[in-house]
């Protein structure tokens, strides 16, 4: 896994940059008081997305137009990132010190902190201010009722959203980046959004949104699994963290989840902390009956979300010492 642009006289290797990103991003954060001067970068790819759902699919065109219009959003969407990539990093490695916008680029698109501030938000809350508190935490990052939730059930949520957006909040935007460098990035996380927006199995965007839902799934099919062999390998440096288990459970309940990449994050992350997650889950308007992951204890507790996140915050430990291991293979 090599970025596409490397290195030149004005900027750092492009794995450096990337070792760089995750280190802004795990000092940092959202940036929320610059965010909320200057719009977000995935703001910006949203209302992109909202403009061309909102021109190009229209109810009273049939659902096989629709669907050759998203093939087409897809395709369009995948190749502005890729040129908006590619141009910030040949401007990155031709203009002195211009690499230090790249890196800030790449931070802003990894999600590493923020997702630990989120779940840990759900604990804080169930401890000291109830189910009620928990509840409304926990709707911030999941699309579940959280009204359904008991306290069990809201444990649960947190770490389900824990380990699924280890996956595509962190793991695969830094894959794609070590592999394509920041084009790659940029790719991953306009698709990752496009999927998050459109590519709904609803009537209004089942046709539109299948081609973005499908690339996205692709896009992530290696980064969930890497996702989950390091939550695998984390689990020895939890309290009472159950590597085998881990590993078992991976290989075992991962295909019990609707989705064909978030199962591995998800099962592994079960097995780690001995818990059974997934089950039966109640969307506005819908009720899921899905497989449980995981044979542990499905009433898990706050003290639960803690240990979820030492698996996580360990698991990113080692990704960034992943980045810097093929930093050292390629000196």
């Amino acid at each position: 896994m090599f970025p596409l642009f490397t290195q030149s006289a004005h900027a750092p290797d492009g794995l450096m940059l990337l070792f760089m990103a995750i280190a802004v991003d795990a000092a940092l954060g959202e940036m929320g008081p610059l965010f909320r001067l200057l719009p977000h970068p995935v703001v910006l790819i949203g209302r992109v997305i909202g403009g061309l759902d909102r021109r190009l699919n229209r109810p009273e065109r049939s659902e096989s137009d629709r669907r050759r219009r998203g093939v087409l959003v897809a395709l369009g969407l995948s190749l502005g990132a890729l040129g908006t990539g590619a141009v910030i990093s040949f401007l990155a490695r031709t203009l002195p010190h211009a690499w230090l916008f790249e890196v800030f680029v790449a931070a802003t698109l990894i999600a590493q902190r923020s997702l630990f501030e989120h779940v840990h938000d759900v604990a804080v809350a169930l401890k000291e201010n109830g189910l009620e508190a928990g509840r409304y935490a926990v709707s911030r990052i999941v699309g579940r009722d959280p009204q359904s939730l008991d306290s069990h059930g809201v444990v649960r949520a947190a770490i389900e959203s824990l380990a699924e957006n280890f996956a595509d909040g962190v793991v695969a935007p830094v894959f794609w980046y070590a592999v394509l460098g920041l084009p790659g990035l940029l790719l991953y996380k306009t698709v990752n959004t496009a999927d998050s927006m459109i590519g709904h199995l609803n009537d209004k965007y089942r046709a539109f949104g299948m081609a973005s839902a499908r690339l996205d799934d692709l896009l992530n099919l290696i980064p969930a699994r890497l996702a989950g062999l390091l939550l695998v390998l984390a689990a020895p440096f939890v309290p009472e963290g159950r590597p085998w288990g881990a590993l078992v459970t991976m290989l075992r309940d991962a295909r019990h989840h609707r989705s064909p990449n978030s199962g591995w994050p998800e099962a592994a992350a079960a097995g780690a902390l001995d818990l059974a997650l997934g089950g039966p889950r109640k969307y506005p308007g819908l009720v899921v009956d899905e497989k449980w992951i995981g044979s542990g204890r499905a009433r898990a507790e706050a003290p639960d979300i803690q240990r979820a996140l030492h698996l996580y915050t360990v698991a990113c430990l080692m990704q960034a010492g992943l980045v810097i291991f093929l930093l050292w293979l390629q000196a």
